[in-house]
């Protein structure tokens, strides 16, 4: 815990949860007019947009933008759980900017911001700016709390989903530093900053620009190939999708073989789901 708007904040909640603190009406009303944007946008009918590369999306795997671009009918159906996790992520974006106000962090609040490439611009808005850095604020799973973002590196080692291209293209086309990532624990409450420590923005730039010449190529590669399944620490002979692509719509496409059952290793009664691209043994024995 060494960035001191952490430092403040974990102050201010602990009095808040003693009773030794207030919130001003004036934070109060700025946390209900963001929560009351986010559900215009999330329950509000949404046409279907023309696809385009976004500082969201831009540093996800380039064979899921080639579905996006080329073949988005083909995405599995979005959990119904789908716009209430959306939500909640919006809540506590605008819970947390009140509680940073409440503890006297100064920020300056989310701006649209564009990245100019040779061939094109990207937009997108970051989330918030401190000591002329740009953070994300993000809300997570317990595992993901706990493991992903463990650290910058634990992070950049598995980002299927693009946080460090994009806080890097935020970074770039504000002029300003890359700070790094404010992570909410959304089952226990907790919080932490996760800093980008190594973080080479024009390297992550570069890696954009050249996300933008693939996605206009408009041919598509697969980006991961499936891993060998390891049981007690030994190769059981099936080949399981590779973790960068656990969360991608179009898994069952890119690998049409692909098979979501209870690990067939296991002698648990509730054995985890395991995603099989080739399975050839099913049992240990």
């Amino acid at each position: 815990m060494n960035h001191p708007a952490e430092i403040a904040l974990h102050k201010y909640m602990s009095d808040a949860s003693n009773g030794a603190s207030d919130m001003s009406e004036e934070t109060i009303q700025q946390v209900g007019r963001d929560v009351m944007e986010a559900l215009r946008k999330q329950f509000g009918k949404r046409e279907n947009k023309k696809f385009s590369l976004r500082m969201s999306n831009v540093g996800r795997p380039t064979c899921q933008l080639w579905y996006d671009k080329n073949k988005p009918e083909l995405a599995q159906p979005k959990a119904n759980t789908f716009v209430m996790n959306m939500m909640i992520g919006d809540i506590v974006e605008a819970v947390f900017k009140g509680l940073l106000k409440e503890a006297g962090v100064q920020y300056e609040d989310t701006k649209k911001v564009s990245l100019d490439l040779p061939d094109t611009s990207i937009s997108g808005s970051y989330d918030i700016v401190i000591r002329d850095a740009v953070d994300d604020i993000k809300s997570a799973s317990d595992w993901s709390y706990k493991h992903k973002f463990e650290s910058y590196d634990t992070l950049a080692s598995n980002d299927s989903f693009g946080y460090v291209a994009q806080l890097a293209g935020y970074a770039k086309a504000s002029g300003k530093k890359a700070g790094g990532w404010w992570v909410v624990n959304k089952a226990r409450g907790s919080f932490k900053y996760v800093p980008a420590t190594s973080i080479d923005v024009d390297e992550e730039v570069d890696k954009i620009d050249n996300t933008v010449k693939k996605v206009n190529e408009n041919k598509f590669e697969r980006c991961f190939e499936p891993v060998k399944e390891t049981f007690r620490k030994k190769e059981t002979g099936n080949l399981v999708l590779n973790k960068n692509c656990s969360f991608c719509s179009y898994r069952f496409d890119c690998w049409p073989n692909l098979q979501e059952l209870p690990s067939v290793m296991s002698e648990a009664k509730e054995p985890p789901i395991v995603p099989y691209v080739e399975l050839n043994v099913r049992t240990k024995n």
